[in-house]
């Protein structure tokens, strides 16, 4: 990799930094690899560059539900700064990319040599957990509509491109829905000239025209005191999602829609 572009190892001291990578390995994100799954060890954490990572959980056999995203901003296999071994989540590539990756045993003896790593790890996981609450609430509070706008804004944010490829199967899988839930809310957002999508390539038309119109909803990774917690100035922070609800998409949507009765 030419440049590092991963905002917890560029926050790192020069030094903490060199070491750090010299422990790393360039390796490729494949679409839809699993590279963690739940009670396992843990064998690598990586650090993406380009590309994300969801993080689901699978409840009883049933669909899986995703719960985070992980991508430049961040650290899949956190939970290794907790002196934790085992993965807590599902974790399988959303967005192919590049990482750097490390060995689980070469991270936590440089853990030990590095403070600074440890405090950065720390407040990522405390701004995870924040990403993961709010997502919680959008689940609870929300209808597919602005669900999935929020999704697609967060995934865009971590593609760093206005489209990406995704299609409405693996976006039913993700907010744990039918397929007619997405289609029905996907054919929302076209139509408001949001969105724009054809053969699992997605494209977000144009952030601001919401704003223009007074009908956009801002949501960040985490609130302001998380990225203050994460030691993360403006230009550092969480990328913001910006989900755009429009009056048609907090209307009742056909059965099974909802996030909270919603199966695949």
């Amino acid at each position: 990799m030419a440049t590092i572009e991963n905002r917890l190892i560029e926050l790192l001291p020069r030094k903490d930094r060199q070491r750090l990578l010299a422990l790393c390995k360039p390796v490729s994100l494949v679409l839809s690899e699993v590279l963690a799954e739940p009670g396992k060890p843990t064998s690598y954490a990586y650090f993406p560059v380009e590309g994300f990572i969801s993080l689901v959980m699978n409840i009883d056999g049933n669909p899986g539900l995703e719960l985070g995203m992980v991508g430049r901003e961040g650290m899949l296999g956190a939970q290794l700064a907790l002196g934790v071994a085992t993965a807590p989540l599902h974790a399988l590539v959303q967005g192919e990319g590049t990482a750097w990756r490390i060995g689980a045993g070469a991270l936590k003896r440089e853990l030990a040599l590095s403070p600074a790593l440890q405090r950065g790890l720390h407040r990522y996981l405390y701004v995870l957990l924040g990403q993961m609450a709010e997502s919680a609430g959008c689940l609870r509070y929300h209808l597919i509509g602005p669900r999935l706008a929020r999704w697609l804004l967060m995934s865009q944010d971590r593609a760093h491109s206005k489209s990406f490829r995704v299609t409405h199967e693996f976006l039913a899988y993700m907010l744990g829905v039918r397929r007619v839930g997405i289609t029905n809310a996907a054919s929302e957002l076209k139509r408001a000239g949001l969105v724009d999508y054809h053969r699992g390539q997605m494209l977000v038309v144009d952030r601001s025209q919401g704003a223009r119109s007074g009908r956009l909803f801002l949501l960040r990774g985490g609130p302001a005191d998380l990225r203050r917690a994460a030691g993360l100035s403006r230009k550092d922070q969480v990328p913001p999602a910006a989900v755009r609800i429009m009056p048609a998409l907090n209307t009742e949507l056909p059965a099974g829609s909802r996030g909270e009765n919603a199966s695949l």
